[in-house]
């Protein structure tokens, strides 16, 4: 059967409301909310601040397990540091990545870096979790950690793309995904127009971090998500405003798995849910130092 080809309608626009997340950091998340669960093979969308923070204000994510995804952190301003129970620690800051595969499971923290806890400052970013295939829910945990100035960018006239995972405008990422991704920061000049390839059998969704944009006719404003049909290969939109758009473009081959999820686990049976519960109370998932 050959696949649709052509631009992909809009299938849906959602707002990502306010919400508090850790321990009390702001957050717009655009799913899971009761209008959107995932959107396979993503888990979660959030957006922390953007907030301006006086001294000592900033908060984090104290320490908690992950079992069977992946947490994608990825800073625009402000900083975190992060320790887990392998003993791993470090720092991202402005443009920098994390791509943490939690796999059979480890114990985690996010805390502001001291600077932005001493001195106070912008903080804004994203935490997407993406779904594991059951063959790689147990695998050992790893990360990719790469720094703003590793990110490849493509450009073309009035467009600049930050390819964290995946391919726009013939540059490939910087990350190396268990399954097809795309993970995509665009800015938009005013005027400016994309037309980025998206497989049909893959999931879509545009959400504007900046300014406004418009696709297939509709505007999507900040703070809002739109999702797209599988009735094309190629997502158009441009920046239809008088200010520059940023905007975050994903896509995902579905893993079309069933899902068991609770809290920080996500598994494919109850059973397997229940062994992680009892993994991480049996200290199985380790501490941090």
């Amino acid at each position: 059967m050959s696949q649709p080809t052509g631009t992909r309608s809009l299938d849906a626009l959602l707002e990502a409301p306010l919400a508090s997340e850790g321990d009390g950091v702001v957050i717009h998340r655009a799913f899971p909310t009761h209008q959107m669960g995932e959107i396979d093979p993503f888990l979660l969308f959030d957006h922390f601040g953007p907030i301006d923070l006086a001294p000592k204000e900033a908060r984090g994510f104290p320490d908690h397990p992950h079992r069977g995804f992946e947490t994608v952190t990825y800073v625009l301003d402000g900083e975190f540091e992060h320790r887990d129970s392998f003993g791993n620690h470090g720092r991202i800051g402005p443009g920098d990545v994390q791509w943490m595969t939690a796999g059979s499971g480890l114990v985690h923290s996010e805390t502001p870096g001291r600077n932005l806890y001493e001195h106070g400052g912008r903080l804004q970013g994203f935490q997407i979790w993406v779904n594991l295939p059951r063959k790689d829910k147990m695998k050992a945990p790893h990360y990719q950690e790469i720094s703003g100035e590793k990110i490849p960018v493509a450009k073309s006239p009035g467009v600049e793309c930050r390819v964290v995972a995946g391919e726009a405008l013939g540059v490939q990422g910087a990350v190396q995904t268990h399954t097809p991704i795309q993970y995509l920061h665009f800015t938009l000049q005013p005027g400016a127009t994309v037309l980025q390839s998206a497989p049909a059998t893959q999931n879509a969704m545009l959400y504007v971090i900046e300014g406004m944009a418009e696709t297939q006719g509709t505007a999507v404003g900040r703070f809002h998500m739109a999702t797209f049909a599988g009735d094309g290969d190629q997502i158009a939109f441009r920046n239809p405003g008088e200010a520059p758009l940023q905007a975050l473009l994903l896509t995902g081959e579905p893993l079309r798995e069933p899902i068991a999820r609770y809290g920080p686990f996500v598994m494919n049976t109850r059973e397997e849910l229940q062994q992680a519960f009892d993994d991480y109370r049996a200290g199985r998932m380790g501490t941090i130092a």
